[in-house]
């Protein structure tokens, strides 16, 4: 069995490329795919192993109507469980609006699972009938890590989980 190259080996591979190659890896992963946390292990996985930045790549389930708790995942531990009121998780929660913060340090109510976070973006994931998944948190140990190319990419990624497992 061969393996792609990832972008972290290929310098010369921009980060929008690196992200279709990832999404098309996931398509492929998650076709006919109806698990939930299995979908969510993947994601996480080929994300994480997809971008050098990356230092924490994973998901946090919405199983109340204000709290959040750690799905699956990528990297050191993360926090297991967040309130909709605390943090950039919380706030991608309880606004279902990309959460982009290239400093960690402007963040109000920034919750440091890990002490090297500098910079991050959570995306919520909702179902068609409005009713949210959870978050695609990915944080990185770089400041400045994330920008608008990250935010387009992986919004239609969170859309695509939202419709595919909506009904999970």
């Amino acid at each position: 069995m061969t393996t792609e190259t990832s972008s972290t080996l290929d310098p010369a591979v921009d980060k929008a490329d690196a992200y279709t190659d990832a999404r098309r890896r996931i398509d492929a992963l998650l076709d006919g795919e109806t698990d939930w946390i299995a979908a969510m292990a993947t994601v996480a996985c080929e994300l994480h192993h997809s971008f050098e930045h990356y230092d924490w790549t994973g998901f946090y389930r919405a199983v109340a109507d204000d709290h959040l708790i750690v799905g699956p995942y990528q990297g050191p531990h993360g926090c297991l469980h967040i309130d909709f009121e605390r943090g950039v998780c919380g706030a991608a929660a309880r606004t279902r609006e990309t959460q982009l913060w290239p400093d960690v340090s402007d963040a109000p109510d920034h919750i440091a699972c890990q002490s090297s976070t500098q910079s991050e973006i959570v995306v919520p994931i909702v179902t068609p009938d409005d009713r949210l998944l959870g978050v695609l948190d990915v944080d990185s140990d770089t400041l400045g890590a994330f920008d608008d190319t990250d935010r387009e990419h992986l919004e239609p990624l969170c859309r695509l989980l939202g419709e595919q497992f909506g009904n999970s």
